[in-house]
């Protein structure tokens, strides 16, 4: 810019526009990014009081360790498994409308896993110790497996997503650019399949480390070989919601961006998947609960309904999210192609509400609900710091997805 003074901003602006894309003007696209940097910067002022003065500016303590950001890590953790399962879907059972996808789908899998991993720096509260975790791994730990798979995950998404950045018209007019784009796009296959297999065991072992807790008898769960059934549950349930975030996120940017970025097959074929693959996890998730209810939480010591005596948390949770969050998204979206397309919008929002609430109640209620006689209930608010933090990871997530989106190729059919 500082090269070419006598070029307005405008039309500097507009030679990096994909050809053939219209988008707003720039004084507009800077206003629908002004609140975004405000959320931003109030983030990263909750997280530097965090780092500086430490956790006690949150509403944790030693008893009820995990709180918000952990709920909400593994939450869009799960959501951002759309591109590693869409990678699969794409790259090897060959379903090549998903290609007008993928590209929003890695992007929206690399903000989530690097969102989750700037909040967790903020959560350990020592992020010049974080490379303790790989020079001084615990093997014993299921976590030092989750560590060592999301960075790798994230450098894979990281590749999977450079061609999409050398193709903008400006940076493709350098030859060694070109080659180099053309090259990294025959390695796709073989980076979908790495991703897969890094995210099928940290999603994995998310839910395992749940499921091993024998402190916590109302997460404790039966092994499947060495693995506890939150291990299979876990993954299972970011692929059905992987593609109904998908579906979601495209919807939204259809609305605000007022163009059409796919055709209506793509949804019904998003839709069809996450239908199946929903119905798949809420059969096993019912019957992983009776098995608990009926066996795992007596032998245990405990009757089930003990654990859903205490406000505010009732027997109403295991029916809305089986029931409502889980096989009614699921039956709506397996009729897609005979509903208006538009309406699966609904169901595809219930099925990540089913996962949200499902994460919330491994955390949250795990860690409130009394284990011995003289433990009391414990109640847990988030402060206005952890709030703000992940309100500034969320508008990090919206500010690069709409410089990118304005920039590069997101939706190859948008027209």
């Amino acid at each position: 810019m500082a090269d070419i003074p006598w070029v307005p901003a405008a039309m500097f602006d507009r030679k990096f526009v994909p050809r053939g894309a219209a988008r707003c003007g720039t004084a507009q696209f800077s206003l629908w990014l002004t609140p975004w940097f405000f959320l931003l910067g109030l983030g990263l002022w909750a997280g530097y009081l965090c780092l500086r003065d430490g956790l006690y500016h949150t509403n944790m303590d030693n008893r009820f360790a995990f709180g918000l950001w952990i709920f909400l890590d593994l939450a869009i953790i799960a959501f951002g498994g759309g591109a590693f399962f869409s990678g699969v879907l794409l790259y090897f059972l060959k379903l090549k409308e998903l290609s007008a996808v993928i590209r929003s789908a890695v992007l929206i899998g690399f903000l989530c896993y690097s969102g989750a991993v700037t909040v967790l720096m903020v959560d350990v509260g020592q992020p010049l110790r974080a490379w303790f975790t790989f020079w001084h791994p615990n093997t014993h730990s299921m976590l030092t497996e989750v560590t060592f798979c999301i960075t790798c995950y994230l450098v894979v998404l990281s590749i999977e997503y450079l061609p999409v950045l050398l193709r903008n018209r400006q940076i493709r007019k350098i030859p060694s650019f070109l080659v180099f784009e053309w090259e990294l796009h025959k390695l796709m296959p073989v980076l979908a399949g790495i991703g897969a297999f890094l995210s099928f065991f940290h999603q994995g072992s998310l839910g395992g480390l749940y499921g091993v807790l024998r402190g916590r008898p109302f997460a404790f769960r039966e092994s499947f070989g060495i693995w506890p059934t939150t291990f299979f549950l876990f993954i299972l349930s970011a692929m059905a919601v992987g593609p109904s975030f998908i579906l979601l996120t495209t919807r939204l940017v259809e609305w605000i961006s007022k163009r059409t970025l796919v055709l209506e097959s793509v949804y019904v074929k998003l839709a069809r998947i996450s239908g199946w693959m929903l119905t798949f996890y809420v059969l096993l998730k019912s019957v992983d609960t009776m098995v608990w209810l009926n066996s795992t939480s007596r032998r245990g010591g405990f009757l089930p309904w003990e654990y859903y005596s205490w406000e505010p948390f009732g027997v109403w949770i295991l029916f809305v999210e089986i029931g409502v969050f889980g096989f009614l998204p699921a039956v709506w979206l397996l009729r897609a192609g005979r509903v208006p397309t538009r309406s699966l919008v609904v169901p595809a929002l219930l099925a990540c509400a089913g996962i949200a609430l499902n994460r919330y109640v491994l955390t949250v209620q795990t860690l409130a609900l009394a284990t011995l006689p003289f433990d009391e209930f414990l109640s847990y608010t988030p402060s206005w710091q952890e709030v703000a933090v992940f309100g500034g990871v969320a508008a990090y997530g919206v500010i690069v997805y709409s410089i990118l989106y304005r920039y590069t190729k997101l939706f190859p059919q948008e027209r």
